[in-house]
This record gives structure tokens, C-alpha cells and sequence, in this order.
């Protein structure tokens, strides 16, 4: 019925956030045509025993979830399922509204499957977006919040605008993520340290009971990297998200000298960190992959290596919207190659051969 080969054309005619925003109006529409999007679920949404998790208190149909920076304002959350996705964050939310860093500043890169962001935290800001998501929510799929700072907000009050934001959306999310890993925000890599990690967790935990997530950068030493994560699991952190963007531009021919990279030249450089950290917290906290996936393979590889859960975004620009539904399915098959009837079976399997 749809040539995303032929509406990618068009699209990429467009620059890449003008084409966000026409995606966007699009997936807004989508659920009050419900004929089409009965049919998108119907064709994208895979919903099978084997890939069914319960995990933290939610139920996630399928593993695949939609990573933060797509729905920066949570206009979009209904038609998730039409794209097939178990789960969906939204943000990266701040509690003002920010328009971002200067445009461009998103780009493309066709031939490697990849995107350079420098958007900077642009959104509706806490009140309008918590008024969104207010509308849908419970949703029937567990829906995450990730928050960050504003830009204008110092290093040293960095922990009220965390606070603020835990507290506005404890009663409207599934889950909380919190962000300290963009590298578009000044200063914000700097809060990955163990003294703000554990002042975030401890304060956080003291406000609600709802699952709360660590997402770091890919950009740090894997002992550094691990120490964090056992430092924010230690003071109460539900589980880490590895990765977000990095900021190694040696990953891309003639790359801007800014913003952050995501898409398949990061996959290798997010499955290298994700993988040592798995190796040290696989079984003592929920790890969710996030990085360069955009096949069952990718997938299932992070899996094996201690995922219980992935996150895609900019496969989904190049692949179009059956790309969530191909990896649902492509996991079905490979585990059923392996001989597993459920995906717990797959989780963390290369680590307990090895071990």
C-alpha cells in the first residue's frame, strides 16, 4: 500500500527538520483516521507469547521502543502502535520551554544510514508537554519521560530542574529517564559524575516508586562508564540506557563540527560500551540498548548480550515504517533458530555461555 522508497524522495527533498515536522503532523492525524490506522497497527504491531515482557511493574508487548528526540512534545504518542513500537519515550523535556541551538542544525547522511543532531533540547517546555501527554495517558503501551536541565540553568542548580520535572510527571509517565548524556546542551556531560548521580537517584527515589533510568554517552571509557552506572543503580536507579548520540566525528566523512551522531556508524562504538557494561550489571539491573539498531540482527545481538529491551530512532528516517514490525518478526524467527520459545531465554545468553 505505501512506497517508503518513493515518499523518502519526497521527504528528503525537504531539509531533515522541516521533514520532522511534516512527519510529525502526519503521525498527530494518523488516529483520527482509523481505518488507516487500524491497518498500520494491524500490519506493524507485532504482538506474539515469545516477545511479551513484564518488566519493572509494565508490560511491554514487544521490545522494540521508540527513542527520545522524535516526540520532544508528545504529539505523537497515539499513533505509535501504527509504527509498531512496544514502548515510546518522549522528550528530552526541560521545564521551560527552549527553542534550541541555532539551524541548522540537524543533518543527513544517506549513505551511511546516519544523522548529526545539534537540536538542544528544543521543546513546549514541562507545563504544555505534561498537558500533552495528560490527554493519552495511561496508554496502552508504557510510555517514558526523559528529562534535562535548561540550557540556562547552571551546573549548581542543575538538580532543581531535575526535581521539578520528576515531580510534574511522577503521576503521567510509566517511566523516567534521566539525561545527562546529550552533547548539544553546554556543561551537561559534566553532571556524569558519581556525586550528582547520587544525589539525583536518592532525591528522585525520595518522590516516586515509578522506574527510573540512567542514559549515558558512548563517548566515556568503559571503566568510567561502569562506575557510573554501579553508582546510580547503587543509589537507587532502576536501570541505565546505553547509549546516546557521540560526538566522534571520525565515524562520518566531512561531519559538522558539532551536535551529536546517531544511526548505523555509532552501532559499533554504543554495542562495545553497552557490552562491557552488560558484562559487569547483566542480572543486577534492567539494561535497555539503544544505538545504530535498525534490523532483527542488531537487535538480537544486543539482546544476547544482556538487553531486555532496544530503542531505535534514526533507522526509522532510512527504513520507513514497517522497520519495527521487520525486527518484531525477524526476532520471532531467530528465536525460534535458536530453539527459544521465549525471548528471557535469549537475554544475556552470550554472557552465560562465556561465563
Amino acid at each position: 500500500m505505501f512506497d517508503y522508497d518513493l515518499i523518502k524522495k519526497v521527504l528528503f527533498n525537504f531539509s531533515p527538520e522541516n521533514a520532522h515536522t511534516i512527519a510529525e503532523y502526519s503521525l498527530r492525524g494518523l488516529p483520527k483516521c482509523s481505518l488507516l490506522n487500524n491497518f498500520l497497527v494491524e500490519k506493524n504491531f507485532v504482538t506474539s507469547s515469545a516477545l511479551s515482557q513484564d518488566i519493572l511493574g509494565m508490560t511491554f508487548l514487544n521490545p522494540v521502543g521508540l527513542g527520545a528526540g522524535f516526540d520532544k512534545n508528545a504529539t505523537m504518542i497515539e499513533a505509535m502502535p501504527s509504527l509498531g513500537f512496544g514502548f515510546t519515550e518522549i522528550g528530552t523535556v526541560t521545564p521551560k520551554p527552549q527553542s534550541g541551538n541555532p539551524k541548522p542544525r540537524l543533518f543527513r547522511y544517506p549513505e551511511q544510514n546516519s544523522i548529526q543532531n545539534a537540536m538542544g533540547f528544543n521543546n513546549l517546555g514541562s507545563y504544555t508537554i505534561s498537558q500533552n501527554v495528560k490527554k493519552v495517558y495511561p496508554f496502552s503501551i508504557p510510555v517514558g519521560v526523559n528529562i534535562g536541565k535548561n540550557k540556562t540553568t547552571s551546573e549548581i542548580d542543575a538538580l532543581s530542574d531535575y526535581e521539578l520535572l520528576i515531580r510534574n510527571f511522577k503521576n503521567m509517565c510509566d517511566y523516567l529517564v534521566v539525561n545527562i548524556s546529550s552533547p548539544n546542551t553546554p556543561n551537561l556531560r559534566d553532571l556524569q559524575n558519581e556525586e550528582f548521580i547520587k544525589s539525583i537517584f536518592y532525591m528522585a527515589k525520595s518522590i516516586t516508586k515509578k522506574p527510573i533510568f540512567l542514559k549515558i554517552a558512548p563517548d566515556m571509557e568503559a571503566n568510567i562508564a561502569i562506575d557510573l552506572c554501579k553508582c546510580a543503580i547503587n543509589n537507587g536507579a532502576d536501570g541505565i540506557i546505553a547509549t546516546n548520540t557521540t560526538i566522534d566525528y571520525s565515524l562520518l566523512p566531512n561531519p559538522q563540527t558539532f551536535g551529536g551522531i546517531s544511526g548505523e556508524v555509532l552501532k559499533e562504538k554504543s554495542y562495545n560500551l553497552f557490552k562491557a557494561i552488560a558484562k559487569e550489571l547483566y542480572g543486577k539491573t534492567i539494561l535497555i540498548s539503544v544505538g545504530g539498531i535498525s534490523t532483527a540482527e542488531d537487535a538480537y545481538v544486543r539482546i544476547k548480550a544482556g538487553a531486555s529491551l532496544v530503542q531505535v530512532y534514526s533507522g526509522l528516517i532510512f527504513k520507513g515504517p514497517s522497520m519495527v514490525g521487520d525486527i518484531n518478526k525477524g526476532l520471532i524467527e531467530l528465536l525460534k533458530k535458536d530453539g527459544f520459545s521465549h525471548i528471557s531465554q535469549a537475554i544475556g545468553i552470550d554472557l552465560k555461555v562465556n561465563n
